[in-house]
């Protein structure tokens, strides 16, 4: 397996990428169509800023993230987190990208709400396939932000630098969020049926071997099934029915864990090892978050 490249800062980046000296040290927006990366460097690359890609024209680069090329069509916005891994399979050459690419370092937000905040954006995990795909009204505005962002980084910096790169920048996420929420809705068909697969995953879950052979239900275990990642299915979960992934989950679990008190003389310890918890103390407290009893009042009061 080849070594990882660390870039982590935007003057790092910029050398790789074949750019000019950064304007600014924590932040950059750069036309993809003037990258230029040589494999010398490594074959695996790991990026230590947030990064919000847009493609504005059709083309296809030598760069896997995940187990996708990053080949999707004109018009379509991808996020990736400080950290995540591609693979350059090939050098890069000017041209082989079109449209841009802003690079967040993370300590550019540290001291505002935004640093706070923005694990929230959940967009900064998701897979190439579950992409933004953009209206062109809706890609102007997020163009729009994004040179505005770009024009403040290459002035002098001030004591207002900052709150502005910061401001507009959150700004930029909100838009992003905002047009996930659309697409979220425009896809209510297939939406329809990622819910009913899940359902029934989760249900063949709950009533199988598979819950003491392999624990608790994850939210990475039903995304992985689902061939979504796992902060997508948590997104679109939440969006579709108004309650998190770990929270169906923990319902199935107390739902299963009702069921097994009302119909078996298993002790408390047991039934929550049957339910794949390691620490019965664990599945009590749960119990109790969820139904306001603990499982031994719960049973003693129903029957």
């Amino acid at each position: 397996m080849s070594a990882i490249f660390n870039i982590k800062s935007i003057t790092q980046l910029h050398e790789v990428m074949g750019y000019p000296k950064p304007a600014h040290p924590l932040i950059s927006l750069v036309d993809l169509s003037q990258a230029e990366v040589k494999t010398g460097y490594a074959n695996k690359v790991s990026c230590g800023m947030y990064t919000i890609s847009l493609k504005t024209k059709y083309t296809s680069a030598p760069v896997l993230y995940g187990q996708r090329h990053f080949d999707f069509e004109e018009g379509v916005l991808l996020g990736m987190a400080p950290g995540q891994v591609f693979t350059i399979e090939e050098n890069i050459e000017k041209g082989d990208m079109q449209g841009w690419a802003l690079y967040i370092h993370p300590d550019l937000v540290q001291g505002y709400s935004l640093g706070d905040s923005i694990s929230s954006f959940g967009f900064f995990d998701y897979a190439t396939h579950e992409a933004l795909h953009l209206s062109d009204r809706e890609k102007s505005t997020l163009n729009e932000i994004a040179f505005k962002i770009q024009e403040e980084s290459e002035l002098n910096i001030d004591d207002y630098s900052n709150d502005l790169l910061v401001s507009n920048l959150e700004l930029l996420l909100n838009y992003i969020r905002r047009y996930y929420g659309r697409q979220f809705k425009t896809r209510k068909s297939i939406n329809s049926d990622l819910l009913s697969n899940f359902e029934g995953l989760l249900k063949d879950y709950m009533n199988s071997e598979e819950l003491q052979e392999y624990g608790l239900p994850s939210v990475g275990y039903f995304s992985d099934k689902l061939n979504l990642s796992p902060s997508y299915f948590s997104d679109l979960l939440k969006k579709e029915t108004g309650m998190s992934a770990q929270d169906h989950l923990h319902n199935a679990l107390i739902k299963r864990a009702k069921s097994l008190l009302l119909g078996s003389d298993a002790s408390i310890s047991q039934i929550a090892f049957e339910l794949g918890f390691e620490h019965p103390p664990y599945f009590s407290r749960l119990f109790k978050k969820k139904t306001g009893q603990t499982p031994v009042e719960f049973r003693t009061q129903l029957n």
